[in-house]
């Protein structure tokens, strides 16, 4: 690591750090106080996927919906209305609502071969996204003056990396520049991030060999044919196999760094509170016997 131990991290005149768990724990929520109240560049692997890599993708998404609409269609091919994406750290909607949902089109999904094609994708800017962090830590330097930078990841980083590969290229080039950190749940979060995701189901980013199972799986388990699968009930039914399915994949990467407990980190409330929380984990890190990265 690129810290060994807390007064390594507490000297340092640039930190960097990179956040990882999943989604609702707590990363842009850090990110987002790190930005505001310290002097830390907040690179967001989601806002950069969603413009740089799939803006386009996304535009186009909206266009072919005003397509539909006459009205619309002679505006557009008149090049008399221009449409964008108002993605922001805070709301990536456009990204989500891009990705969507696989099932009957009748009831708001796409079909399945549409959905695997966006995800794909989605898992090639995301490996992208992840390799330009590197190349934004400089920038953050160089060009705006910032002195510590926190990478934002998504959700999804565990399904574009493999962790028990020691020379995996993206986490050996970022464990060589950040320190990676991974914000760890417990069963009660598990248990109210599921019951968020219940109410309002959102799209997610899966792994294509976990996401053709479960496809399969919920076909066979509820006797619906493709076209008529209801979008929000199988992206439910997935969800928490998904998390069952991220939970090793998390904790083998934090072998590359260290964990932060989710009760600890929301009750940070100052920069100052996180700089001394991950500088006390690394020297009881630094204390305790240890293994590298994928190697175990």
């Amino acid at each position: 690591m690129i810290y060994e131990d807390g007064a390594k991290w507490t000297e340092a005149k640039q930190k960097k750090a990179l956040l990882f768990a999943m989604s609702g724990l707590g990363k842009t929520y850090i990110s987002s106080m790190l930005r505001h109240r310290g002097n830390w560049f907040h690179y967001s692997i989601d806002y950069r996927i969603g413009t740089r890599y799939m803006g386009e993708h996304i535009v186009d998404n909206f266009k072919k919906a005003a397509m539909a609409v006459p009205f619309l269609a002679e505006l557009l091919r008149s090049d008399s209305i221009s449409m964008s994406s108002n993605i922001t750290f805070e709301n990536l909607a456009p990204l989500s609502t891009y990705l969507g949902k696989p099932g009957d089109v009748s009831k708001g999904g796409i079909p399945f071969d549409d959905y695997c094609n966006r995800q794909a994708q989605h898992h090639a800017a995301e490996r992208a996204a992840l390799l330009d962090t590197p190349h934004f830590i400089e920038r953050a330097s160089d060009l705006y003056g910032y002195d510590n930078f926190i990478c934002d990841s998504g959700g999804s980083i565990c399904e574009v990396v493999d962790p028990w590969d020691a020379a995996d290229p993206i986490l050996t080039a970022l464990s060589e520049n950040l320190l990676m950190i991974w914000i760890a749940g417990s069963e009660d979060h598990t248990a109210e991030l599921v019951r968020r995701f219940d109410l309002a189901p959102k799209p997610m980013c899966y792994q294509p060999e976990f996401l053709m199972t479960c496809w399969s799986d919920y076909q066979r388990e509820t006797g619906v044919q493709p076209d008529k699968v209801n979008p929000d009930d199988f992206i439910r039914w997935t969800y928490a196999r998904a998390m069952a399915h991220r939970q090793p994949r998390y904790a083998q990467m934090a072998k590359w760094g260290i964990t932060l407990q989710a009760n600890d980190v929301q009750n940070l409330k100052t920069p100052q509170d996180f700089e001394a929380l991950v500088a006390e984990t690394l020297d009881h890190r630094a204390a305790a016997p240890r293994s590298n990265g994928g190697e175990d």
